[in-house]
């Protein structure tokens, strides 16, 4: 009984761990992590490197009028659907400093 109620556990604390903040699901919402990652560059920068360079005014700018040249050679085009987003995008990558 001990063994199943260990295994039990572990596999909730697993799914626990793997299921996706209320904060990270807007940023799945939009695809963000299409072109963007926590901690692994892609095609933009990480959301470290976002967090730790922009303002939240700065990220919901970026949304809005797309950005060229801040972080690298591919500009993000606007997001014009992620603007209604924007101030909890900007909250979530903000949190990830």
């Amino acid at each position: 009984m001990k063994k199943i109620l260990t295994a039990a556990l572990t596999a909730a604390a697993a799914l626990t761990l793997a299921a996706p903040t209320m904060a990270e699901d807007v940023l799945l919402k939009h695809k963000c992590n299409t072109c963007h990652d926590v901690a692994a560059k892609k095609v933009g920068p990480t959301w470290k490197d976002v967090a730790a360079k922009a303002s939240a005014a700065d990220i919901k700018a970026a949304l809005e009028k797309g950005v060229k040249g801040k972080y690298g050679k591919v500009p993000m085009p606007p997001q014009p659907k992620a603007v209604a987003d924007a101030d909890a995008i900007a909250k979530a990558i903000m949190a990830m400093k």
